[in-house]
């Protein structure tokens, strides 16, 4: 493994034990990342073709895969997309590879961005950092995984809402201070 690959891969891995992990900004992260299910791979991909070959070899190989041995997969995207606008229109074609390989149903693309802004919000709305990446991540989800998770669940909208008030509480100085305390441990 390349020493820039090996750089995303921690860098992904620190965000979503502290962030997504530390910060229960996703309840149903913390059990496949425990037992080991979840696949980090990065792209090296300079061209949308060469990313969209990336999304495709991921979703076949996700959708190969045992669901005991990788649960989901984090496409990490270093050298691409690193706009906003630019990340959010490959989505759709992102998408479009789901329903190429008849995989609609089965997975899901879920998606983190370092500017990530939801619509109808300023760029430095507190909310934004739920969905807030070290670099642009696809992440590849089993729907059977997600409805193992909500099944218990009565309110699903009441993650986003407990997101948004962690993220209130913690404040833009306690994120920055979350990755400064990764950088002086690193």
């Amino acid at each position: 493994m390349e020493p820039a690959e090996q750089i995303a891969i921690a860098t992904t891995r620190r965000w979503l034990e502290r962030a997504v992990i530390g910060l229960n900004l996703c309840p149903f992260a913390r059990a496949p990342h425990v037992a080991d299910r979840i696949h980090y791979t990065v792209s090296d991909a300079v061209s949308t073709e060469g990313l969209l070959e990336h999304v495709f070899q991921a979703l076949l190989d996700l959708s190969g895969a045992n669901p005991e041995e990788r649960e989901t997969t984090l496409l990490i995207v270093p050298d691409m997309l690193q706009s906003f606008i630019e990340f959010n229109e490959f989505l759709p074609l992102a998408d479009a590879a789901v329903e190429a390989l008849q995989l609609a149903g089965e997975i899901q693309i879920a998606s983190f961005h370092p500017a990530y802004q939801f619509d109808g919000t300023s760029p430095d709305a507190v909310e934004n950092y739920t969905n807030r990446s070290p670099c642009p991540v696809l992440h590849l989800l089993r729907e059977s995984s997600i409805d193992r998770a909500v099944a218990g669940m009565h309110r699903t909208d009441d993650i986003y809402e407990a997101n948004i008030a962690t993220l209130k509480m913690l404040g833009k100085g306690g994120w920055k201070r979350l990755w400064e305390d990764a950088k002086d441990s690193a």
